[in-house]
């Protein structure tokens, strides 16, 4: 039996928020920074999904937060988090939409990461890799289909 692939290039534009079950699991600086089966994919065409948690499954006490801001045409105004753990940082890695814009108000106060800035990230047990570029927070599985914004080898979606 063939399995399913989602098609980033089916995602739509504005983004769609989708309400996740999956098993997310995210190590940063050789530590378990997040575990939830409760959190919100955001699905826009050509990016793989970004994840938010939920701040109960963080280990909000290793956030710091940082300076700069980013705006989102979508979701608004980011704010920005360091995680530190004990003399170890990553700077500026995790996300966060203090007041997102009405469409996006289900995502206040959750955070969303880079994986590619974490020890591993993974999706019922499956290690994520990153969205390519640097500059995005999308999350690649064996269940998606690209090409993904950032590829270099694709640079009109760059």
């Amino acid at each position: 039996m063939a399995v399913m692939r989602e098609r980033v290039a089916d995602y739509p534009r504005p983004p769609a928020l989708v309400v996740s079950e999956q098993l997310i699991e995210v190590r940063a600086l050789g530590q378990l920074l997040a575990q939830t089966r409760h959190s919100l994919r955001v699905l826009e065409t050509f990016h793989p999904p970004t994840y938010y948690l939920p701040p109960e499954a963080m280990r909000l006490e290793w956030l710091e937060p940082a300076a700069g801001r980013s705006f989102c045409e979508w979701k608004g105004v980011a704010s920005y988090f360091s995680v530190v753990v004990g003399d170890q940082r990553l700077e500026r890695a995790v996300w966060s939409y203090a007041d997102p814009t009405s469409a996006f108000a289900a995502l206040a106060g959750w955070f969303a990461l880079y994986p590619g800035r974490m020890d591993g990230c993974w999706v019922d047990g499956e290690r994520v890799l990153p969205q390519p570029g640097g500059f995005y927070g999308g999350w690649i599985t064996s269940a998606l289909e690209g090409p993904f914004k950032g590829d270099p080898a694709h640079p009109e979606l760059i």
